[in-house]
C-alpha cells in the first residue's frame, strides 16, 4: 500500500494509473462503517484510494476540531489489511493552497437540518470533496447513507458541476445495539454509550417526528432536530442530538410512501 503525504508525489503516481479507481474520503478514526465503503470499492474497481484528512473548514467550533479522534497508524494498518492500493494523507496547507479563498456553496438543502445548527459546515465539506475529486479523479466514490444530508449534497454537486464520478451510496453500518457506527462514538462515556442505543430505537418506533423529540428529551438527549423527509419515493427520519459533549446524527428509513 502506498501512502502519499505530499501532493506532487501523489499527482505523479496518479498520472501513471490507467485502471478504474474507487475512492473513499474519510477524516480518519476508521471503523467498520468506513471499511464497508472500502470493501464496496475493492469489489468494483481495480484500484481503491482512501483519503485521511481532518478537514478544518467543516468544523463550526474549534473545540470540536481539537477533540476529533486521531489514530493514523491504526487507520493505515486497517486499510493495508483489507487491500487498499493507496492512501492520501495531505496537510491542510496542501489542500487549501489558496488559503480558502475559493469555496463551494449550496444555498438550499445545506441551510436545513444540520446546516441550521452548524453554519458553514456543508460549504467546508463540499469544498474539500470537490478538491479531493480533482486530485483523485475516481470513476466511483463511496459515501454512507447515515450522513444522508451529506450524500444528497455531494450527489447534487456532482450533477451541477458535471463531474465525471459515480456516487455510490452504502447502507449504514450499526453496532449490535443499533447505534450507527461513527468516529464520534468513542467520545461517549461508558454510561453514555449505553444510553445512546435508545437514539435509533426511538427514531424507528416513535409515531411522529414530534413524538420522537419528546421521547428523546425524556431519555436524556438534547435535540437539535428530528425531521421526516421524502426522497425518491421513500420516507426518511433524520435527526441530530447531543449526549453529553458528543453530537450524534442518524437517518432511519421509514419505508415507501
Amino acid at each position: 500500500m502506498r501512502v502519499f503525504k505530499l501532493l506532487p508525489d501523489w499527482q505523479a503516481w496518479r498520472a501513471k494509473q490507467t485502471q478504474s479507481i474507487g475512492f473513499v474520503a474519510t477524516m480518519g478514526a476508521l471503523h467498520a462503517g468506513h471499511l464497508a465503503l472500502v470493501k464496496e470499492s475493492l469489489a468494483n474497481n481495480d484500484i481503491t484510494v482512501v483519503s485521511i484528512f481532518i478537514n478544518p473548514t467543516q468544523f463550526d467550533q474549534a473545540a470540536d476540531l481539537d477533540a476529533y479522534p486521531q489514530q493514523l497508524d491504526q487507520d493505515l494498518t486497517m486499510l493495508e489489511a483489507v487491500g487498499v492500493t493507496a492512501v492520501l494523507v495531505p496537510e491542510s496547507t496542501q489542500i487549501y493552497v489558496d488559503n480558502q479563498v475559493y469555496k463551494v456553496t449550496e444555498s438550499k438543502l445545506s441551510l436545513d437540518l444540520c446546516g441550521e445548527y452548524r453554519p458553514g459546515h456543508f460549504d467546508g465539506m463540499l469544498t474539500v470533496v470537490m478538491r479531493l475529486f480533482s486530485l483523485v479523479q475516481p470513476q466511483r466514490a463511496y459515501f454512507g447513507e447515515k450522513d444522508w444530508q451529506q450524500l444528497q449534497l455531494i450527489t447534487g454537486m456532482v450533477k451541477a458541476f458535471f463531474i465525471s464520478v459515480e456516487i455510490v451510496a452504502v447502507a449504514t453500518m450499526r453496532e449490535v445495539d443499533g447505534l450507527a457506527m461513527s468516529s464520534r462514538n468513542i467520545r461517549l462515556s461508558a454510561s453514555e454509550r449505553i444510553a445512546a442505543a435508545s437514539f435509533p430505537a426511538i427514531l424507528k418506533t416513535a409515531s411522529s417526528a414530534e413524538s420522537a423529540v419528546r421521547e428523546l428529551i425524556e431519555a436524556g438527549f438534547k435535540v437539535d432536530y428530528v425531521k421526516d423527509m421524502k426522497a425518491a419515493g421513500s420516507l426518511h427520519r433524520l435527526a441530530a442530538v447531543h449526549l453529553g459533549k458528543t453530537r450524534l446524527i442518524d437517518n432511519i428509513g421509514l419505508g415507501h410512501e
